[in-house]
Parts: structure tokens; C-alpha cells; sequence
């Protein structure tokens, strides 16, 4: 079973056939002046559209990269440059991509300052700190859509409004979200790669937006609107640009379909395997991608181990053999980074696989486990930090009377969410959490909770 999408997907079949019937259509160059390179230009300028559509953006905002590292890279890179008289200062936070953090390091050797924004123990940032370290002299800001090892989504909307009220410019490294779910709002330069949502790899999106400045970090060239020398591969692109549009069209069924599986996984591991403690936030965070981290384990053997039993997954952890470095991402968050798995399923993902993987995790971690020569106790069953409560064709008070029955099944610092259709639920939860003593954070689409129809409102139990 493969459960890596957030290192690549898979080819959708719609990129498939796309790309055979690209490569009859539009192998000649798009500047060129005949008729198959007139061809070649038409679905180059459909696959600018289709991208465009999705993102919020205008077609010529829209440059084709060699690869999403390429286009934060050539985002950042240029950004600064284009923004130098303002000053030198690079803003990030302390959990983004490897390729935002070469670049500041290359900034900081060449005499700019770096700030990095730290994140909270489930790997988001704070937008009022964050917007803190904005100074007169930055010259950009960079923040993620959502953490690519832990699942996280993080408060672009917010920090971009802070952004925009500093006049600085803000980069989204939407790599992980693009494709699965909206495309936050605010960006001023945002950047993705097809091959995570099931493009052919080797095609990046870098989006800037009009009015924003930009100078690019390379040699003039007359392609891509300047922004990306070189030439460009239209197949791939048509491809990238399908199977995009086909992703986003089934993203909103298949993305509850999958937020109840992690769910399942978040739940089930500790209870299954002891000394375990599942990371990221459990409710703002991605519908197909989970983190958890064994105690006493070396997470590469264990992804060797849950291999020969037929799972493919990553680990957002610890020692590599190649760099023997930590996850800096994990170790932001101030947890343990060793032993970790991410599991990120695909889409089509079925039911009976995730049972089986969680049948198999429990013997294979005792098995690396062994060895050691631990007792470890057995997990104690607890209650569930998430309970959903269905409360659809309710009218109030029936949803916070159900709320009020039930908030006691979830522990203290577990989540409820209430699935409701009826307005007055929109404001009579929030008050029953102002009289109770229970926080009330927001509400979210019904479907990324199972529903369909309606919001979900969601509620932290304080007390």
C-alpha cells in the first residue's frame, strides 16, 4: 500500500492520457510562428488558464518551473531582489520547506538578516508573533499553507493581512495544498509542485502576483514572462494543468472520505501501540496526512520493517543516513524526532487497507522494539480527542443539547465538532462556550467532518 502523496502522488489518470496526447499535440517550440508551434502555444496558454482558475490568479501571473524547489527559490530569490531598497530582512517561519531554508541561509551568508517565527508544540505559528518581527527594512515574508511532515494549516489569511498592513510581501509555499483543498487568500507570490497532486514531476507553478515587485535572480530570458529561463515542456504542463483540474473537482468528496480515515489513525495508534504520541494539530490541519511518533524506536528501521510488510511510508524524523541531521520541523515543535511515521494517504485510499495497517503497525513496532529488552506497559485506552457530533436536520436548541450531553466523552483539550444546518447553531454555540467555560474555535466545512451540508462548529473542551 502507498501511503507517501505528500512526497509524490501517484500519475493521475487524467495526467496520463493528457500527457500521450500532449506529446503527439505539443512537442514543437510554443514561440514559434508554424502551426505546430502555434499548437504547442494554444495548450500551453489553456494549461496558464486552467492553473490560473484554480489558483485565484490572472493567466500572465503564472509561471511554469522546472520544479516546486526551483519555484521557491526563484520566488524568494527574486522577491528580495526586486524589494531591495526597501532593505534586506527575510521573515519565515521555523517549520517551512528545506528550499526556503537554503535560501535564507544564502541570505544571511551574503549579509541580510533572517527572523524565523516559531511555532507552538503542533507545528503552527502564532500570526500576532509572527507579524512582530515585520520591520521597516523587510523585504519579504514566507509562510506555508500547511507543514508537509506534520499536516499543519497554518493562518496564511491572518498573516497576510498583517503582511499587507506592513506593505511586505508574502510567499506561500502552497506545495501540500494545492489540489486538496482552497488556496489561501492574501499571497503575493505563491508557489506549487504537480507531482504532489498527481502531475507528472519535474512541473513547478510560480505565481506572482501584479504589482508585486519582482527582479529576477538569473540571467534575462524571454520566456515565462521572464521570470524562468529555459525551455519550457508542454506535455508535462498540459498534464500538470489536467490533472489538476480533475483533482479539485473530486478534492471535496474525497477529502471527508480521508479525513475520517486519519481520523482513525490519530485515534487508534496510541491506543494500539504504547509509548506513542500522534503530532500536528488534530483539527487544522490536512484531510489525508498524519504524523505520530514511537517512543524507542529508530524510525528508519521501522519504515524498513513496515515496508517488508507492504506499506510504503515516510518519516518526517530523525537521523537520516545521509545528513544525520533532525528534522528541523519536528524539532521547532519541541517533540520527539525519533521514531516518527507520516502516513499520507491517496486519494482512493480504501477502508480495508487503513485497517490493515493498523492491524500490522502494533506487531511490527513490538518487533523493532524487542531487542531492547522493554516492558513497556500497555496502552490505556482513552477517550477520543475528536468526537463528531451529527446533528443535521436539527433545529436549535437540539444542537447544543447534544453538545451539552456529550462534550463529557471527549478529554480535556479534545475537540468537538458539532455538524448543524440550522443558522441559529452559528450563534448559540459560541454562546453556550462563552457561559460554559469551553472555547469555541470556529467553525469548518460540514464535509471535512464527514457531513454534507451545513458547517461544522467546533469546540475545545476547557473544563
Amino acid at each position: 500500500m502507498y501511503f507517501d502523496v505528500a512526497s509524490t502522488a501517484p500519475l493521475h489518470p487524467v495526467a496520463r492520457q493528457a500527457l500521450t496526447a500532449a506529446l503527439d499535440e505539443g512537442w514543437a517550440d510554443p514561440a514559434r510562428l508554424y502551426r505546430s508551434g502555434r499548437q504547442a502555444r494554444m495548450l500551453l496558454d489553456a494549461a496558464r488558464e486552467t492553473v490560473a482558475a484554480v489558483l485565484g490568479a490572472r493567466p500572465d501571473e503564472i509561471s511554469f518551473t522546472a520544479s516546486g524547489t526551483q519555484a521557491v527559490q526563484l520566488g524568494l530569490l527574486g522577491a528580495l531582489a526586486g524589494n531591495r531598497r526597501r532593505g534586506g530582512h527575510l521573515v519565515h517561519s521555523a517549520v517551512e520547506h528545506s528550499s526556503v531554508l537554503h535560501v535564507a541561509e544564502r541570505r544571511e551568508a551574503e549579509g541580510g538578516e533572517v527572523s524565523v517565527a516559531p511555532v507552538d508544540r503542533t507545528g503552527r505559528v502564532d500570526p500576532q508573533a509572527f507579524g512582530a518581527l515585520l520591520r521597516t527594512d523587510t523585504a519579504l515574508a514566507a509562510l506555508q499553507s500547511a507543514n508537509h511532515e506534520v499536516g499543519t494549516v497554518q493562518p496564511v489569511a491572518e498573516v497576510a493581512g498583517l503582511c499587507a498592513e506592513a506593505g511586505v510581501p508574502l510567499l506561500v509555499d502552497a506545495a501540500q495544498s494545492v489540489g486538496r483543498v482552497d488556496v489561501p487568500a492574501g499571497w503575493s507570490l505563491l508557489t506549487a509542485s504537480a507531482h504532489k497532486w498527481g502531475g507528472p514531476p519535474g512541473v513547478g507553478i510560480l505565481a506572482v502576483r501584479k504589482g508585486v515587485r519582482y527582479a529576477s535572480p538569473l540571467p534575462a530570458d524571454e520566456r515565462e514572462g521572464g521570470r524562468v529561463p529555459g525551455y519550457v515542456n508542454v506535455p508535462a504542463i498540459v498534464a500538470a494543468a489536467a490533472s489538476l483540474r480533475a483533482v479539485r473537482a473530486e478534492a471535496e468528496r474525497e477529502n471527508a472520505r480521508l479525513h475520517a480515515l486519519v481520523e482513525r489513525i490519530r485515534s487508534r495508534v496510541p491506543q494500539a501501540v504504547p509509548e506513542v504520541e500522534v503530532v500536528g494539530d488534530p483539527v487544522r490541519r490536512l484531510p489525508h496526512l498524519v504524523t505520530f511518533s514511537c517512543l524507542y524506536v529508530d524510525g528508519e528501521v521501522l519504515l524498513t520493517e513496515l515496508d517488508r510488510a507492504g506499506f510504503a511510508v515516510s518519516s518526517g524524523s530523525s537521523c537520516t543516513s545521509s545528513t544525520l541531521t533532525p528534522s528541523h520541523v519536528l524539532a521547532a515543535m519541541g517533540v520527539l524526532t525519533e521514531g516518527n511515521v507520516r502516513v499520507s494517504l491517496p486519494y482512493g485510499t480504501a477502508e480495508a487497507d487503513v485497517e490493515r495497517f493498523l492491524t500490522v503497525l502494533p506487531d511490527v513496532v513490538a518487533g523493532v522494539r524487542a531487542p531492547l529488552g522493554l516492558d513497556l506497559p500497555a496502552p490505556v485506552s482513552a477517550p477520543e480527542s475528536l468526537l463528531v457530533i451529527d446533528a443535521l436536520g436539527k433545529r436549535c436548541p437540539l444542537p447544543v443539547i447534544e453538545l451539552a450531553k456529550r462534550i463529557g466523552e471527549v478529554p480535556v483539550g479534545g475537540t468537538v465538532a458539532v455538524l448543524a444546518d440550522d443558522e441559529a447553531a452559528r450563534l448559540d454555540i459560541p454562546a453556550w462556550c462563552g457561559m460554559r467555560g469551553q472555547e469555541y474555535a470556529g467553525e469548518a466545512p460540514a464535509a471535512d467532518y464527514g457531513g454534507d451540508r451545513g458547517a461544522a462548529y467546533l469546540v475545545l473542551r476547557r473544563s
